[in-house]
């Protein structure tokens, strides 16, 4: 197989993740917390990067699920020099994805901290002491899943965050829905269930999301997950902008 980090990929997929309806990606995010993308890897690129995932060189921790609870299953934290697949797509992602964080700051009073270089932002966050990546590619079999959490790490935050769909569901695995649980203002929790078609991201809140009340504005909770896997094999590629601690 050739070496996925050795490709150039940074113009095809700044020209994939240009191609996406950010603005109707910024709707559904702001309407359901959560917002597919159009296609950012193509098939072949899927399969190379779900490869990688025995490639323990490639990669600065593995967390078993069910060790700590979490569900059943096991993902993997990508060490330094990443991939350029993984790189660019962080990269490329975050400006887009900006716009969306500054305005639920904006409503909900929060101090709108994030930079508009993606780069400059993981400064800040190594200078708080957040210097661990954490991109990650996570592989689920059948029976595992995912409980609701956060993907915090620290005190900053960015509030947005991307996965993306390695295989084909209904061919490679069934099941495995991915799951978004927001807690309402005085109401009963409400949940979104996406299958995420290969190649494509979905954006989903990383903490907390903003909601109208008769006060105005409040943050409402959301957490994620997966349903379970009833058969097969699931790969994702998980972006988060910020870094851990």
């Amino acid at each position: 197989m050739t070496d996925i980090q050795d490709r150039t990929y940074d113009a095809a997929i700044r020209d994939r993740v240009a191609a996406t309806d950010w603005p109707a990606v910024a709707r559904e995010v702001d309407a359901h917390g959560c917002g597919l993308t159009g296609p950012l890897l193509t098939a072949a690129e899927c399969r190379e990067i779900a490869g990688l995932y025995d490639d323990v060189a490639r990669f600065r921790s593995t967390i078993d699920m069910a060790r700590y609870r979490f569900g059943s299953g096991q993902y993997r934290y990508f060490r330094e020099p990443f991939p350029e697949v993984v790189a660019v797509l962080r990269e490329t992602l975050y400006p887009r994805l900006l716009p969306i964080a500054r305005d639920w700051a904006a409503r909900l009073g929060w101090a709108a901290t994030w930079p508009d270089e993606f780069g400059e932002w993981l400064e800040r966050c190594h200078a708080a002491g957040q210097v661990k990546p954490t991109p990650i590619l996570l592989k689920y079999g059948e029976g595992d899943w995912n409980a609701l959490h956060r993907d915090l790490y620290g005190d900053l935050v960015f509030p947005l965050q991307v996965v993306v769909g390695l295989d084909v569901p209904g061919a490679d695995y069934t099941g495995g829905e991915f799951l978004l649980v927001e807690q309402r203002p005085r109401a009963q929790s409400r949940g979104t269930v996406t299958m995420l078609p290969q190649g494509h991201g979905l954006v989903f809140t990383t903490r907390d999301r903003p909601v109208r009340s008769a006060r105005g504005w409040s943050a409402a909770p959301v957490r994620h997950g997966v349903s379970t896997v009833r058969s097969g094999l699931r790969h994702t590629l998980g972006l988060v902008f910020h870094d851990a601690a």
